[in-house]
């Protein structure tokens, strides 16, 4: 249980039997103050602010975490003055008291959800304030440009150096770029690519999901059709989190259970990222096969000629994609596959331990109004546009980098922002 606020010491020690000291463990029993009743034999830490998460007052109460003392601990704090958190509210209170900035904050969250080993890395970046240094170090080279403008406006008649903020507009443009540039593989990394397996009736789908989980998710059997809907998984393949669904294989279908699956398959393939297509390469291409090719026709693909471990009778030189052969039923080509798999979503990028990486959607939205506005800044300095116009422009560029940071974020954001944490987070 945790106590965050001017009180939290207070009520804590209404139902603590030993004396509490700054940043010391200290083993006691919470009592009921009515009855004098022993609730549970716990461990309580007091933290003074501001040497603490949400930089307030901190009690944190460690009990048996059985529901029935947990409960009635719960009930005495909340019978004594304290009251249940928001979602997220530590975090904001964190944000709020100025311990953490909002890119910070919102990558708590980034580390809660991170489905593997490179996405907990990129979060920590965030929250170890790599993208808020960076974007703070520009926002202030813009500001100082601006303050000159604004100089130049509001005073025509004193005499002020001349200044060139050009290459100092073209630098932070620069910088913005390239930060903005990395977008697209920390998002992979956050929120990972959404993989439909495709592919006709009885070609091994659900074998080779398997195979990929490295274990018996989905049933398999040699009746086709067995699978009537779709299933989905996540598998870490070289740090970027697939999220693998299997689908229902695509025929023409009589009963009404398949046809939905098959509705169901279409859908997936219309929402997917990225698409594995499975071929059976034991036997000729069907024209089920051909039709499924023809659909996947602007997505991103990978073909998985699967059943390697037989004589290849499938002929796939005029398939328009690349091809893996692959046996789910031997593991042969698997390797392979992960390989092409990762290479084809990061674009043969690897994470780097000092790479900076944008991993937040919201954050690339800002990056990309901040460019626009500076290019629309440089434009008018080059039109000899008067300043009034390049001071707008500069402004609109300061505050959406400072809605990253959180310097011009406003209550509704917040809100929305920190409603996706959890309680007591």
């Amino acid at each position: 249980m945790r106590l965050s606020g001017p009180e939290a010491l207070s009520i804590a020690s209404k139902l603590f039997t030993e004396k509490l000291a700054d940043h010391r463990v200290v083993h006691g029993h919470i009592i009921d103050p009515n009855t004098k009743e022993i609730v549970d034999e716990v461990l309580t830490c007091y933290m003074a602010a501001p040497h603490t998460y949400t930089a307030e007052d901190v009690v944190e109460i460690n009990c048996h975490g059985g529901p029935i003392p947990l409960q009635a601990i719960l009930e005495l704090l909340l019978k004594h003055g304290a009251r249940l958190a928001n979602p997220g509210e530590f975090t904001l209170r964190a944000f709020l008291n100025g311990r953490i900035d909002l890119a910070q904050a919102e990558s708590v969250l980034d580390i809660i959800r991170a489905k593997t080993a490179a996405s907990l890395r990129v979060a920590m970046q965030g929250l170890k304030g790599n993208l808020s240094s960076s974007i703070k170090s520009i926002r202030t080279d813009l500001m100082n440009a601006l303050a000159y403008l604004t100089a130049r406006i509001d005073f025509p008649e004193d005499e002020i150096d001349e200044q060139n903020i050009i290459p100092i507009l073209k630098e932070a443009h620069d910088k913005l770029q390239k930060i903005a540039d990395s977008a697209d593989q920390g998002i992979i990394y956050r929120q990972g690519i959404k993989t439909a397996i495709v592919g006709r009736r009885n070609v091994g789908k659900s074998s080779l999901l398997n195979r990929l989980l490295k274990q018996n998710r989905a049933i398999v059997s040699p009746v086709p059709g067995t699978t009537r809907d779709t299933l989905e998984e996540i598998v870490n393949i070289q740090g970027v989190p697939f999220v693998l669904v299997d689908t229902a294989g695509l025929a023409a279908h009589h009963g009404l259970v398949e046809s939905l699956g098959a509705e169901r398959s279409r859908e997936a393939i219309i929402k997917a990222d990225f698409v594995l297509l499975v071929i059976d390469s034991s036997v000729p291409l069907r024209s089920t096969d051909k039709d499924i090719i023809n659909m996947l026709s602007e997505k991103s693909v990978l073909v998985a000629a699967n059943k390697s471990d037989l004589k290849r009778k499938a002929k796939l030189n005029d398939i328009p994609f690349e091809i893996v052969y692959v046996s789910a039923l031997t593991g042969e080509g698997i390797d392979q596959l992960e390989n092409r798999m990762a290479t084809s979503v990061l674009g043969g990028k690897v994470l780097s331990s000092d790479l900076l990486l944008v991993s937040n959607p919201r954050h690339k939205a800002c990056l990309e109004q901040a460019i626009k506005h500076l290019d629309q800044a440089l434009a008018s300095i080059d039109s000899q546009i008067p300043d009034d116009f390049v001071t707008i422009d500069l402004t609109s560029a300061l505050n959406a980098l400072g809605e990253i940071t959180g310097e011009t974020v406003n209550d509704e954001l917040l809100e929305i922002i920190f409603s996706n944490f959890c309680i007591g987070k």
